[in-house]
């Protein structure tokens, strides 16, 4: 995949198009607690920037350590995964330091507390925003558009 990848991105570049990659790690190798891994979500960003992305987007991660090997780095580096602030930090750390936009999948449909939890975690954590497709068309055209302004709000810091 990733030769795939690498060739319809020049592709695009050859006609002046941004490429999007959705880095989704999954597989018989990862857990499903592991899709969403710290260590996971990280490198998934960093493949993601490797093989050409502007735009980058991963799952919201957890605090979880999937490789036992990763874990060992983590911890004796001390490298921060306690909220979902630092989590996002380190993931856009992985993407060549922010140089790329990364933007966080929604997940599943949940309370508006909780988005906007999601956004504040993000915007802090250095993050360039979030998808809420179901998050916010799941709901009344009312609400939505509310829902909707209020993230606005909190990605301009709010």
């Amino acid at each position: 995949m990733f030769e795939e990848i690498s060739a319809m991105r020049q592709e695009a570049a050859a006609k002046g198009i941004a490429s999007v990659i959705w880095s989704y790690p999954r597989g018989e190798a990862i857990s499903k607690d592991g899709e969403t891994a710290i260590d996971i979500a990280a490198y998934a960003a960093q493949i993601a920037a490797l093989l050409g992305a502007h735009i980058i987007k991963i799952k919201l991660s957890t605090d979880h350590l999937e490789l036992p090997e990763a874990k060992k780095v983590y911890e004796a580096q001390k490298i921060d995964v306690a909220t979902q602030a630092a989590r996002v930090k380190h993931c856009m750390q992985a993407s060549f330091n922010g140089r790329r936009i990364v933007v966080f999948s929604g997940g599943a449909a949940k309370g508006a507390d909780a988005v906007y939890d999601d956004a504040r975690a993000i915007r802090d954590g250095g993050g360039n925003g979030s998808i809420i497709g179901r998050n916010s068309f799941q709901r009344s055209r009312e609400d939505a558009l509310d829902m909707l302004q209020k993230l606005v709000d909190i990605y301009k810091g709010a």
